[in-house]
């Protein structure tokens, strides 16, 4: 009995349509937000509440670690049945939580609803993953969400400012932001796992798997990734932490050029993920992983040697362009292993707690082995890190393969 050609089979990834791109897009915005907002809302904690700023960065912190540890608590949920459950109650949550923050009387009870709120946007950081594992083509899917993530981020960082950084407005408009993406909660495409829960305790993955790959060997695979992305986390993020002080004790770089730099390297960004967005799967992932660690190592070197100030101002750029382009890389390899999102959907949290490390890292290296060392420390991460990513991303398309072949093969025998 002939089907419409755009019937799924239950362990099908899905095309991306206009509604399930607005409902896997702004949930995962959600799930990155706290961390992209946090120098405007230590301002506001600071101004408003009159904390100093090393209390509204550990309150801040604390929520950061209570969103990753929720993330890859919550993960077997994103990526399974109960799926829009999470996400719905995850965004509630967390608009609850910063809208109490933005209003609360006291110090003590915005503080706590602030880390609280880490609740609800670890859940949604880690339906957001899953579901962005079941969208076809996770190439083209993965640069979009960063495009969406970096112009919604910027959008916000330049209005808040407009509307005043007080708590109200830096934790107000999270929570309006949260509430009415709950509403686009319904169209997340749902997880193909339709097994009991009994069976869902076990390391069996839903995607198909190609010849001569074991369900184990995945397991390893994606187990192994996660904590590769926390090493490269702490490489990358800790030059970000050390990026105002290097630049200004070794490389001579002024308040105005920093601002510039910083400024500059989120449009470099939004570059990337255009440029990604633009090539989609034309080129292969582990091509574009491997470039990527390679020019990320050298700029990173190089920013750790120079001391003149323009030359610094152009490589912090470059860097930071390539570290969006990689990281949105390391996205749809996550979601191109398994189509549930069993490791896209702990991606952010991984990240966050390898993120949580990076200042100590940075500051103590640099403190104790000086920035040239530094340099050849997190540049030589990135040459470590190589091989086994390019070795995940091969086995990577060799399961989105075999399960686009797998399911071609159903259609044509639903079909006939």
């Amino acid at each position: 009995m002939p089907i419409n050609a755009s019937t799924n089979t239950q362990s099908d990834r899905v095309p991306l349509t206009a509604n399930r791109g607005v409902a896997v897009f702004s949930i995962g915005v959600m799930g990155f937000i706290t961390a992209n907002l946090i120098p405007l809302m230590i301002v506001a904690m600071v101004e408003d509440l009159g904390v100093t700023e090393s209390a509204a960065g550990a309150v801040l912190t604390a929520s950061l670690l209570v969103c990753a540890f929720t993330c890859l608590a919550t993960t077997r949920i994103a990526s399974g049945r109960h799926r829009h459950l999470l996400g719905r109650v995850s965004l509630i949550a967390m608009a609850a939580a910063f809208g109490i923050a933005a209003i609360a009387p006291s110090t003590v009870i915005a503080c706590a609803a602030i880390i609280i709120g880490g609740i609800g946007a670890g859940g949604s950081a880690s339906v957001g993953g899953a579901a962005l594992a079941a969208l076809t083509n996770p190439d083209r899917a993965s640069s979009i969400s960063g495009l969406v993530n970096r112009l919604v981020v910027t959008a916000v960082l330049a209005l808040i400012p407009i509307l005043g950084t007080h708590m109200t407005n830096a934790f107000g408009i999270v929570a309006v932001l949260a509430l009415a993406t709950a509403a686009t909660v319904t169209w997340l495409p749902s997880s193909p796992v339709r097994e009991s829960p009994e069976t869902a305790k076990s390391a069996k993955t839903t995607t198909t798997l190609p010849a001569g790959v074991s369900a184990k060997r995945l397991t390893f695979a994606g187990t192994a990734f996660l904590a590769m992305l926390a090493v490269w986390a702490i490489s990358e993020d800790s030059l970000w932490a050390v990026l105002g002080i290097m630049g200004s004790e070794h490389a001579g770089l002024s308040d105005q050029q920093m601002s510039l730099a910083l400024s500059a390297s989120t449009a470099g960004g939004v570059l990337a993920a255009v440029a990604l967005t633009a090539l989609g799967s034309r080129v292969s992932r582990t091509i574009s992983i491997s470039v990527l660690l390679i020019l990320g190592a050298i700029l990173k070197l190089s920013a750790s040697l120079t001391t003149d100030p323009t030359i610094y101002l152009a490589l912090v750029i470059a860097w930071n362009t390539i570290y969006a382009a990689t990281f949105i890389v390391l996205v749809a390899i996550s979601a191109a292993l398994d189509a549930a999102g069993r490791w896209s959907a702990p991606l952010l949290g991984t990240y966050l707690i390898g993120s949580a490390f990076a200042p100590l890292f940075g500051t103590s290296v640099t403190a104790s082995l000086g920035y040239p060392t530094f340099g050849v420390i997190i540049s030589g991460i990135s040459f470590v890190l190589l091989v086994p990513f390019a070795l995940v991303s091969r086995l990577s398309a060799r399961t989105e393969g075999a399960y686009r072949h797998h399911s071609a093969a159903i259609t044509t025998t639903v079909i006939a």
